[in-house]
């Protein structure tokens, strides 16, 4: 803690009483560069309501509603009787202007994917699998269900459902440190070329919060997918769960003049687009 209050020091000055921007502000911004500048790694707890308003000479009142900007921005969390902490930062990933997977995304970033595998077998298709897959009930597909690590942490969980009778090689793979996108590539000579993904806000069940080391009932972000190769065939369906203080997605929106042209690139299975809201 005297690290922190060391860099709180040196950031009495910042606060310009005279100035028209309000304190809150002020003391944000403050607080945000000694983030931005490495002074407060992540997970560190920073100084408590009492010493900010000592140190940058405010009320309680002004720290309160620098603190709470700063949890919506996503750079501090706060818990319950412990304090407030710095964030991790949030972990991007690709949604639609690339069709990769979490293997091959997070490598490209720069992280150090890790999985471990909870489930690969053979399994009749239930109905919504079947559903999504376009395949009849009870037809055998390959269910794998993953942990995703970054950096030694868990990230995500995910079920992942394969037409066992299009790439049966899945089923006695490790896939413990390579991408499933690359093996199908590779070992099964099937190259997925498109793909419909949808999210959604849900609680952690008790499971899914062991599994992802969160508590029951936090957020998680769900994302459904369906992949296909290109004559349409459905490849790959999965479920992804992602956990809601370590995940950001990135969406790349594009203009396209005519209607007809986005149909052909998203493929006729594609639902009828709604209407643009500006």
């Amino acid at each position: 803690m005297s690290e922190l209050k060391a860099a709180l020091d040196m950031l009495k000055a910042r606060i310009d009483f005279a100035s028209a921007l309000p304190y809150y502000i002020q003391v944000k911004e403050a607080l945000r560069a000694c983030i931005d500048r490495g002074d407060w790694p992540a997970g560190v707890q920073i100084p408590g309501e009492p010493e900010l308003c000592r140190t940058f000479n405010v009320s309680r009142t002004v720290i309160r509603q620098a603190l709470t900007e700063l949890e919506y921005e996503g750079l501090i969390i706060r818990k319950k009787g412990k304090g407030t902490f710095v964030a991790e930062p949030k972990i991007s990933e690709s949604l639609v202007q690339k069709l990769t997977g979490f293997y091959q995304d997070m490598v490209e970033r720069g992280h150090i994917p890790l999985t471990k595998v909870l489930k690969q077998h053979v399994i009749p298709a239930g109905a919504k699998v079947a559903k999504r897959l376009e395949i009849t009930l009870e037809t055998p597909v390959i269910e794998i269900e993953r942990l995703r690590y970054v950096e030694n942490e868990p990230i995500t969980l995910t079920t992942t459902y394969l037409p066992y009778a299009l790439c049966p090689q899945v089923a006695e793979a490790d896939l413990t440190n390579q991408s499933l996108y690359a093996f199908l590539e590779n070992q099964c000579g099937l190259l997925i070329v498109r793909g419909h993904r949808t999210l959604e806000a849900v609680a952690a069940r008790e499971n899914e919060a062991r599994l992802l080391q969160v508590e029951r009932g936090a957020p998680l972000i769900l994302l459904n997918s369906v992949s296909y190769l290109e004559d349409g065939t459905p490849l790959e369906y999965y479920h992804a769960l992602h956990r809601g203080d370590r995940s950001r997605f990135e969406v790349e929106l594009v203009r396209i003049r005519e209607r007809g042209m986005m149909k052909e690139l998203l493929g006729s299975a594609h639902p009828e687009l709604p209407p643009s809201y500006s």
